[in-house]
Formats: C-alpha cells, structure tokens, sequence
C-alpha cells in the first residue's frame, strides 16, 4: 500500500513538473509569434537631428510598416550615448525597446574606466545598418578655401582655428585627433553634447571647424552654409564628388562611423531574428538604399552573428587609438 501512495506521489509530481515546463515555455514561443503586440521604442542616444537620430528614423518606418505597430524614436542624449545604452541594458529583453547606436558604443569600452553595462555581453546585436564617413568641413569665413590652405593656416596659427566636437570620444573627434596627428597641426577642441548643437555653432561662426558625418553635413554643403575641405573615406563620394578625400592630401588619413541596432541581452532568437529580418529587407529596398547613399551612407545589414563579431573586434581595435589619443570623458 506503502508503494502505491508513492508510486501515486511521483507521478503526480511527474504530472506538475511537466505541467510547469509546458506553462512556461507556452509564453515564450506566444511572445516570439504574437510579437509585436504594443509599441517599440528605438532608443538614441544622441539629440533629434544628427547622424544617428536620422538613421533611427530611416529604419522606423519600414519597422512600424512591416510590423504592424507603431515605432517611437525617443533621444536620450549625454554621457556619450551611455545613458540610453544603460536604458537598453537594463530593460526587459522583450524587443519593446531597442537602441540605435554607432561608433561610440565600442568606443566607450575604452573611454570610459568604468561602463555601467558591458558593451558586449550586456546587448543582442540585430543588425549594422551603415557606414558613415564623416565630413571635414568649416564655416566660409575661414580664410582658407582647400586642404591644403587649411593645414597651411592651422600651422602658422596653432590652436587659433576651432573646432567643434559632436561628443568626446565619439568617430568624428577621434577622426578630429588623427588629422591633428597626421598633419602636425594643432587646433583647439570645443565639445559639445551631441552633433546638431555644434553644428548650429559651426553655422554660427562660434566654432571655425568640424568633422561632421555626410548624412548630416551634405545638405549643408549642397547649400553653400559650409565649405567642404575632404571626406574620411579613402575615395571621393559620389554624393559630393567635387570633394576630395582627405588621404589625397594626407596620405593614409581614413575614418568611418558605423551605426547598428542592439537590443537587451538574452533576447529569445526567435524575436532576434524577426528583428534582423525585418530591418535587412528594409535596407535592401531599392528607394532607401538610394536614399542613404545620396547621403553618403552605405547600407550593411548583416546577420546578428556577424554584427557581434563586429562589435567584439571593434572594441579591440579601438582601444589603442583611444589610449594614444588621450581622450578623457567631459
């Protein structure tokens, strides 16, 4: 009788056991086929009007389109990008709020000394969206009107032309660094928190110079606001292809920013991959790939595997520039 009741005992604990597992593994696979359910949130953390906040924009649309929900992009700018990295890092790994980042997200890692999440093993990479070079342009009443006259006019007169900087430690300041480097000028750093309020000084005639990425500066030049001394790319954009890369002058100088989505850690695979689907359909679509082209933008979209790979080696590659930048956090 004894052996009954526990024969009894155990297969009704077998019984709840299995009951359990099923209830908690009915949710997740609800969560990846019902998803999205509500409104996702894309993450910047930088203001409206840069570089960043226009590719989170660029990829809003085909998200909200093909998911069937409505996509809000939320600026969190200050600290680098680190307070809506931090954001992401800590929240739900549910694919309701994602962060669109570039450069700086494996900047930071060695930037800063202490990072309140790890670049790496705290996010799920979805996808690189582009790469960006960047732009060094000034406003027209800088007397000298190419390259060569600039670096020229920056050695007869160390740190007497400006430049503006669109976030410590950020691809455009340390792009601003190497040319200092490369050229053996010196021109005098002005920070800002974030690329559009830098620019406005820049137009402003507050600050003489800046590297600023062809998304964002394009139209400025187009329009005669700025004037165009090179591009960071080792070839001539097509987008303006009357300007020089700087490597034509300075040899060997290169610079380009990345931009990608990332969402918490741990996010399910299923939800990872409707993610990736999603956003790389979404580039590969004739107009938005002409369109981030005409703005000097090339589309990527590679898998979440080959982005965390990315990531992982560009954290590496970066740290030595850093250090031998002696860049420090403002």
């Amino acid at each position: 009788m004894e052996n009954a009741v526990h024969l009894t005992n155990r297969a009704c604990l077998l019984m709840l056991v299995t009951l359990a597992s099923a209830t908690l593994a009915a949710p997740q696979t609800s969560r990846a086929d019902d998803y999205p359910s509500h409104p996702i949130k894309l993450l910047v953390g930088a203001p409206p009007g840069g570089t960043t906040d226009t590719i989170a924009r660029s990829i809003a649309g085909p998200l909200a389109a093909t998911l069937k929900q409505t996509v809000i992009v939320e600026n969190r700018p200050g600290a680098g990008g680190n307070l809506a990295a931090e954001t992401v890092a800590k929240a739900a790994p549910d694919g309701y709020t994602l962060l669109v980042s570039f450069s700086s997200h494996t900047i930071n890692a060695s930037l800063y000394p202490k990072l309140p999440y790890d670049p790496a093993a705290d996010f799920t990479p979805i996808t690189k969206i582009a790469n960006v070079p960047s732009i060094l342009v000034g406003n027209p009443k800088v007397p000298a009107t190419d390259l060569k006259a600039l670096i020229e006019l920056a050695k007869a007169k160390p740190d007497k032309l400006t430049i503006g900087i669109g976030g410590i430690g950020s691809s455009v300041h340390l792009a601003g660094e190497k040319f200092k480097l490369m050229t053996g000028t010196q021109l005098l750093n002005v920070p800002y928190k974030g690329t559009a309020p830098a620019l406005t000084d820049l137009l402003g005639g507050q600050v003489d110079l800046m590297f600023i990425s062809l998304v964002t500066g394009t139209e400025q030049v187009r329009s005669g606001k700025l004037r165009a001394y090179g591009v960071t790319s080792t070839q001539r954009q097509p987008s303006l292809p009357d300007v020089p890369a700087i490597g034509e002058v300075v040899p060997g100088f290169e610079s380009t920013a990345w931009f990608g989505v990332f969402a918490p850690g741990k996010l399910p695979p299923a939800i990872t991959q409707k993610l990736n689907a999603v956003i790389v359909a979404g580039l590969a679509d004739p107009a938005m790939r002409d369109r981030l082209k005409t703005e000097g933008a090339t589309p990527v979209g590679d898998t979440p595997t080959e982005f965390a790979a990315f990531v992982r080696q560009d954290i590496e590659r970066w740290a030595p520039i850093v250090k031998a930048s002696g860049a420090t956090p403002n």
